[in-house]
């Protein structure tokens, strides 16, 4: 396998650091940058393509990182002066080890045939934050829920910041972005196509009814609207029903973060489902 020594901000350098800045050109290229230890571990496991390493020319590497150079097969790989990789890494202490990794295609059908016969899925509008995302995506992992659509101009999904934050969960939670209304209603009618019984829910706070008093024990897709406007018209309109979670009695607070409401939504759901392992 090649790998190349970087020295200085040369054109391999400047594409990292567009990789790391510029959703754009991130976009057009198909990649993205990723660290982190469990990120790459479950990247490695869930069998994404990884086209690159990169780590510190003179640095000792663990154990580890020398068996995901050597087992891992990688188009080039890229030994880099130790300062240029500390301004490279987005962690207080650097990463020994980076990866630039593939991106995977937006495919509704595969998507489809990921899901199980009863599964849960989500749906977050336009979100604009990166720890909101990462939350969801990390509490969609940990709850079962079996995939994530992105609808509408938001945070970029392969934001190394959202990557980073989920811990690895980003590479064991199927997401499909959706870009139109077109596309939104079709993938929501092959849904209904498949499952007998489906039903979407929408969460707001101006619900009447309860989260626990409705069966979630079927199919089921939970739309989370974006941060500061909550859902928009259409997706109320495309609801069976609109569910809010109970705030105590004598709360000021009226809702949660969107992040914390999410997760909530989604124990409820594996709660009614008796938490399957």
């Amino acid at each position: 396998m090649e790998t190349r020594k970087i020295y200085s901000k040369n054109a391999d350098y400047q594409r990292f650091e567009v990789l790391k800045n510029n959703r754009a050109k991130r976009t057009k290229m198909g990649v993205f940058l990723c660290e982190g230890v469990r990120n790459l571990n479950e990247a490695r496991k869930r069998g994404w393509t990884f086209e690159s390493f990169i780590f510190a020319m003179d640095a000792r590497l663990s154990d580890w990182a020398c068996d995901m150079i050597r087992s891992v097969k990688t188009e080039v790989n890229y030994a880099v002066k130790e300062d240029l990789l500390k301004e490279l890494s987005g962690k207080e202490d650097t990463s020994e080890l980076m990866a630039i990794i593939r991106m995977c295609k937006d495919d509704p059908q595969a998507i489809l045939d990921h899901l199980s016969d009863d599964p849960v899925i989500a749906l977050f509008d336009r979100p604009s934050n990166h720890g909101n995302l990462g939350t969801i995506i990390r509490s969609a992992d940990a709850l079962g829920v079996e995939a994530l659509i992105l609808t509408g101009h938001g945070v970029d999904l392969y934001e190394p910041a959202v990557v980073t934050s989920t811990m690895g969960s980003f590479f064991a939670v199927p997401v499909l972005r959706l870009s139109s209304n077109r596309e939104i209603e079709d993938f929501f009618q092959a849904l209904r196509d498949k499952y007998e019984g489906f039903q979407i829910l929408g969460s707001t706070a101006h619900a009447t009814d309860m989260i626990y008093d409705v069966d979630l024990t079927g199919p089921s897709l939970i739309l989370i609207g974006n941060e500061t406007e909550g859902l928009t018209q259409h997706y109320r309109e495309c609801c069976d029903k609109q569910v809010k979670i109970p705030m105590a009695e004598g709360s000021c607070a009226s809702s949660f973060n969107v992040g914390c409401a999410a997760t909530v939504l989604f124990y409820e759901a594996m709660r009614q489902r008796g938490l399957r392992a």
